[in-house]
């Protein structure tokens, strides 16, 4: 779980670098949440977005874009690529 809340705390970093363990962890839990959401919005019967996502997993969604792009972008950095 710290995995996951550091790369929150850094949600608009873009340099610098993360190990692998960061980011898959992060993408990891991420794909949890998202599961655990669509579980919650099919037991609400919530509106669905296409057949695929539910408003929760939407706003969950745009939460989490800055800072999973902040951890790509530092992944490529890794790498020995740029973020562009």
């Amino acid at each position: 779980m710290n995995w996951y809340l550091e790369v929150l705390k850094k949600y608009a970093v873009f340099q610098g670098r993360a190990r692998r363990k960061e980011y898959w962890m992060f993408q990891l839990i991420n794909f949890i949440i998202l599961i655990v959401l669509r579980i919650i919005g099919g037991v609400l019967e919530m509106h669905t977005y296409g057949d695929d996502m539910n408003a929760l997993m939407a706003i969950y969604s745009l939460a989490v874009l800055l800072p999973n792009i902040g951890v790509q972008v530092r992944r490529l950095h890794d790498t020995g690529r740029t973020g562009w």
